[in-house]
């Protein structure tokens, strides 16, 4: 454990300085946004037949392919690193207080590429306002496509007022010392500020992360997202109240491996060794233990009752999935990182920040992979099998590939804008520790002899 003290300035860092990995990575994130909007623009002439998820005559019969399998994923990021936030705060674990505003960070940019998503697939993103928004008092009854603008937008809100509370208080305290380039924007963050409002600050936060907590089952990952699939009854691969769990899970998983993906990136870039110390990614590591653990059990309780209890559709769904390489891969990842976790659990000495990273970027690509299997899969083996002699299998086009590429690029410069305008660590954090290392220091100090 680190014994030097944090200060403000180490979570001003980012702000004041302006270096060379910086512009690169910059750059190489602008440069794959940039790729997939020239794609999109492509589609958008074209049609989403340049995809091959123009009807039901392509891809072997699936019309969901990459594109809604990563907004499930993006979406599943976003909710557990507010889950994760919100826990943070909720139950006193002031241990990952350091990493709180990266988990919600994270949540901002999660729900982004979700929503970017929606447009992509929607194939014409006038529909949104011809379809959505100007009938939304009819569509939001009977449209799935609605309710998940509905929750993503809800949340979007929340996430953004339950980010901007928490700033009023550092960027009051640290105004001094922040660029005077962005002072309308800190003036527009901090209107009508005073010291006496702390308190009724705290005590909001509280409640949105009580808030938060309570409705992830109902409406977060755990609830709408899976009710759009498990309740379609002519998808047997999609159905059954496991989905929800499974959801949730696959959520938590993806958010830590996201948040520590990301820490290691700050503390490696600012040498904040002090700030994100070791405990908090071995502590992140039991946690990812614990929900990837959670995950493969609920696949198993999924695969056992569509195998054996039937009906055939069920079994037959069931099997194509776990006879499908992709699918073996992402369980074999999720089983192997959690043979790492348990074992660094036991031997200490096994535990290393770049296994860590290595761990979180296999348990990402397993949850990527499984969601969008679970979407394709889903199609190919309807009850009704009308279409099983459509032509073709499904495989991501190179426009697909581009949006994930594009997304992470665009997440990717909402932290790399984010950390040139606000701290990225809260000022709370650093006075938490501070109290700490104080207390520390009393506690060593030798008593001096009357």
């Amino acid at each position: 454990m680190s014994t030097k003290e944090p200060t403000e300035a180490d979570i001003l860092r980012p702000i004041n300085t302006f270096t060379k990995k910086y512009i690169i990575l910059y750059g190489a994130a602008a440069l794959g946004l940039v790729a997939f909007l020239i794609a999109w623009a492509y589609q958008l002439q074209k049609g989403l037949i340049v995809t091959g998820l123009g009807d039901w005559g392509s891809g072997g019969g699936s019309t969901w392919g990459l594109y809604i399998g990563a907004f499930i994923w993006w979406v599943g990021v976003a909710h557990g690193g507010i889950i994760l936030s919100a826990a943070v705060r909720l139950l006193g674990m002031d241990r990952y207080m350091p990493i709180a505003r990266l988990a919600e960070m994270t949540t901002i940019g999660g729900l982004s590429a979700a929503g970017f998503y929606i447009l992509v697939h929607m194939g014409r993103p006038d529909r949104m306002v011809t379809s959505v928004i100007g009938h939304y008092h009819i569509t939001v009854n009977n449209s799935p496509l609605v309710w998940d603008v509905t929750v993503i937008t809800a949340y979007f809100v929340l996430s953004a007022t339950y980010l901007g509370l928490t700033l009023r208080y550092d960027i009051s305290r640290l105004r001094d010392d922040l660029p005077d380039m962005f002072e309308p924007v800190y003036k527009i963050m901090t209107i009508g500020y005073s010291e006496k409002e702390d308190e009724v600050i705290d005590r909001m936060v509280w409640w949105l992360a009580a808030a938060v907590i309570i409705m992830a089952p109902l409406l977060l990952h755990g609830g709408v997202i899976p009710w759009l699939f498990a309740l379609l009854p002519a998808m047997p691969a999609w159905s059954g109240g496991i989905q929800g769990p499974m959801f949730l899970a696959i959520a938590l998983m993806s958010a830590i491996s996201g948040v520590m993906i990301i820490s290691y990136a700050f503390r490696r870039a600012y040498d904040w060794d002090h700030i994100i110390t070791d405990d908090i990614f071995r502590g992140l590591l039991l946690w990812l233990g614990f929900f990837t653990l959670l995950f493969l059990w609920f696949q198993l309780q999924a695969n056992i009752n569509g195998v054996f209890l039937g009906p055939t559709n069920s079994a037959v769904a069931a099997e194509a999935k776990m006879a499908h390489p992709l699918y073996q891969m992402a369980m074999a990842m999720a089983f192997l990182t959690l043979v790492y976790i348990f074992l660094q659990a036991i031997r200490p000495s096994l535990f290393s920040k770049k296994r860590a990273l290595v761990a979180s970027c296999a348990i990402l690509t397993a949850t990527l992979t499984e969601k969008i299997l679970f979407v394709v899969e889903g199609f190919l083996h309807p009850t009704f099998d009308i279409y099983a002699n459509t032509p073709g299998t499904y495989f991501p086009s190179a426009i697909e590939w581009l949006s994930l590429v594009g997304t992470a690029g665009l997440v990717a410069l909402l932290f790399l804008n984010l950390s040139k305008l606000v701290p990225v660590v809260e000022l709370h954090a650093v006075e938490h520790m501070r109290g700490d290392h104080e207390h520390s220091d009393d506690a060593t100090e030798p008593e001096v002899e009357a």
